[in-house]
């Protein structure tokens, strides 16, 4: 298989689980949809980096260490202050991966999120998908 199938089995998934987080927040599930958009985006940027790097990504949830081991080649300064804005968003979806993975005992799951909160993070989701998109070869 070819880097750019390998690449395209992500997208698929990727867009998958984005679809699946906003179906998630017409129900009200706000735990579960920012959970979906870490994966989406996890899922997009491991894709990139078998596209770009030509082999496997570490098994890690880590976007921000993942695609900071992109090979990106030459880029341009856009490129450059976009990458410091999003991965600011890689570190709050890791947070919403742990917390979702291992909950905290006295945690209340239905309470833990709120409609606004899981909103944003969808909202942003789509705009760092959209931009991640761009950036396939």
């Amino acid at each position: 298989m070819t880097n750019y199938k390998k690449f395209l089995y992500w997208e698929d998934i990727a867009q998958y689980d984005l679809e699946t987080a906003e179906s998630l927040f017409d129900v009200h599930r706000y735990l579960y949809v920012v959970f979906m958009c870490q994966q989406t985006i996890e899922k997009l940027v491991k894709g990139l980096y078998v596209l770009y790097n030509g082999s496997e990504p570490a098994k890690t949830h880590n976007i921000n260490f993942i695609f900071s081991t992109i090979r990106w080649g030459n880029t341009s300064k856009h490129f450059t202050t976009k990458v410091r804005d999003y991965k600011r968003f890689f570190v709050v979806l890791r947070s919403y991966y742990i917390a979702q993975r291992y909950p905290l005992y006295d945690e209340k799951l239905s309470t833990s999120l709120t409609r606004q909160e899981a909103f944003e993070v969808l909202e942003k989701t789509k705009e760092v998908y959209s931009w991640l998109m761009s950036l396939k070869k």
